[in-house]
């Protein structure tokens, strides 16, 4: 019996590989680009090529001091390790409604408006288990956040893509849109100050978001994680009035507060659809350590001062130098895009994107983001990240400028 037994186990191992086999939806969608391209710059890094990365929008840059200092104080009370709220603190949820009505003019119910998350991506994950059956169909931007897409395929949601395009200064074209079947459409991904392309957040297209989720009983999602990046003024899609009942809009500290790997985010709106969300969210996840939620919630009292010179005018230096790069390729860019990315049209004479961003990598040792991992309105596009030192940006440049044409 024991013999037999032991052979049945190794005829299922796993080191055979026999009738092992992952879920369909894994099918439906690929390793995320930057998952597997930095496995090919680590292995060029360690072969001694020295790459400069200019691809990821990861802020290089810490967090305020005083944020440091209460999670070094938090970590120290032996009473803080325990499991949190879900719904997060009191203390970080008053935080968020603060910021908000600080920056944008909005005011939020901290106790039943506003919802913490472990980040954007978590956000979206949880924000479509809660509104979108499977079959549903979702709008997603063309280009646009590639998670927006991945995720809706993974649950089920069928993707209805609407285009951006830079004639239109890449906001949605709602002529458009209203000539669409809409039929079965729940919820509309929008995200202003836009990434990849830089567009701008204008009230103009936040009304008009408005009025469309009103109109056609659709959820809009705006994600706003970029109003504090190069942009001189802080707008958001819940100034519009009744924008609370119909839209839902997310923020996050990884930007605005150099704070990409703590996970902050948050996700604003009426009382209902937060109810929804945190169902779905508390049967998923608990909420994360007292110390990371106690100092986001001091950092979101950083100064005007700390906002100013932290990192506008840091990017703004940086942003000099990438449109030195865009110019030695030959690119075109709109100067007055915002965000932390520079976005540029690659020459005609370029047939593929990917020829330049490949030569680019190999022969100038430098990463650079090909546009169309955002959409096919991305094919003729690349996107340089501003989240490094400006010697290394200026290194990038130099070693670009040496390249034969």
């Amino acid at each position: 019996m024991e013999n037999t037994k032991s052979k049945s186990n190794q005829s299922l191992s796993f080191g055979e590989g026999k009738g092992w086999v992952p879920a369909d939806r894994l099918s439906l969608v690929q390793e995320y680009y930057f998952s597997r391209k930095l496995k090919e710059v680590a292995q060029l890094n360690a072969e001694g090529k020295d790459i400069i990365s200019l691809a990821i929008g990861s802020p290089d840059m810490p967090p305020s001091e005083q944020t440091i200092d209460k999670l070094c104080e938090v970590a120290h009370d032996p009473t803080a390790h325990g499991y949190q709220p879900t719904m997060g603190t009191p203390e970080l949820r008053q935080a968020m409604a603060d910021f908000y009505k600080r920056w944008y003019g909005v005011s939020l119910d901290a106790k039943s408006e506003v919802l913490p998350l472990i980040g954007s991506k978590e956000g979206i994950l949880h924000v479509t288990l809660a509104f979108v059956n499977p079959g549903d169909k979702v709008l997603v931007p063309n280009p646009g956040y590639p998670t927006y897409t991945s995720l809706s395929k993974i649950l089920g949601a069928q993707i209805v893509n609407y285009d951006l395009d830079e004639k239109n200064g890449w906001q949605p074209d709602f002529d458009q849109l209203e000539q669409m079947d809409l039929t079965g459409v729940k919820l509309m991904w929008t995200n202003y100050p836009n990434m990849p392309t830089g567009g701008r957040a204008q009230r103009k297209t936040y009304e008009r978001l408005v009025q469309f989720a009103r109109d056609h009983k659709i959820v809009v999602v705006n994600d706003n994680p970029y109003s504090f990046i190069l942009s001189e003024e802080h707008l958001s899609i819940l100034q519009v009035p009744g924008a609370k009942d119909c839209c839902i809009e997310f923020n996050s500290m990884s930007k605005s507060h150099n704070m990409p790997g703590w996970r902050v985010g948050l996700c604003a709106s009426n009382a209902e659809f937060i109810s929804w969300i945190l169902k779905v969210q508390s049967n998923i996840e608990s909420g994360t350590f007292r110390g990371i939620q106690l100092a986001a919630a001091e950092a979101y009292k950083n100064s005007d001062e700390w906002h100013r010179t932290a990192n506008v005018e840091r990017y703004a230096a940086r942003r000099k130098y990438a449109e030195q790069i865009m110019d030695a390729l030959g690119c075109t860019y709109d100067p007055q895009q915002v965000g932390m990315f520079l976005w540029g049209r690659i020459p005609d004479s370029i047939e593929n994107v990917e020829d330049l961003t490949e030569r680019v990598l190999h022969e100038a040792r430098v990463f650079i983001t090909p546009g169309f991992i955002f959409g096919s309105n991305g094919n003729r596009y690349i996107r340089i990240s501003l989240c490094a030192k400006e010697e290394k940006i200026q290194e990038a440049l130099r070693r670009i400028e040496k390249l034969k044409n």
